[in-house]
């Protein structure tokens, strides 16, 4: 599993760990069953606090994403479609109101992104 940090995101470290697990569990590349590296052992390989692998942790196991049990680790755990769906929707809308704050900088109309998006959604 690699996880990526880096100080210019402008986002706590935590909160990177935890985005990134959510997106390789909502991709697919972390499945229902497969364990995660114990907090003391991704703190090390990202040179980190362990505090801070705890906080993305438990972030994750609040939001549904893993479980953990003592003495055995952290697990992916099984997803709700209807879940991961949800939680997808949220992360287009904040994309799309990126775009559309950079879309009012540039003085771009509304018919212009939706045809941008139409285009871009359809392959063309």
């Amino acid at each position: 599993m690699d996880i990526i940090i880096t100080n210019s995101s402008g986002k706590p470290i935590y909160e990177q760990i935890t985005s990134q697990i959510k997106e390789l569990i909502m991709n697919g590349t972390l499945k229902e069953g497969d364990s995660l590296p114990s907090m003391r052992s991704l703190a090390q390989q990202l040179h980190i606090s362990i505090i801070t692998t705890k906080r993305a942790y438990e972030d994750l196991e609040r939001d549904g994403f893993i479980e953990s049990f003592t003495g055995k680790g952290s697990f992916v755990k099984a997803q709700n479609t209807d879940f991961l769906r949800e939680e997808g929707l949220k992360q287009i809308e904040n994309y799309l109101t990126l775009a559309c704050e950079k879309a009012h900088v540039c003085s771009v109309e509304l018919d212009e992104l939706k045809e941008l998006l139409a285009m871009i959604y359809g392959g063309e």
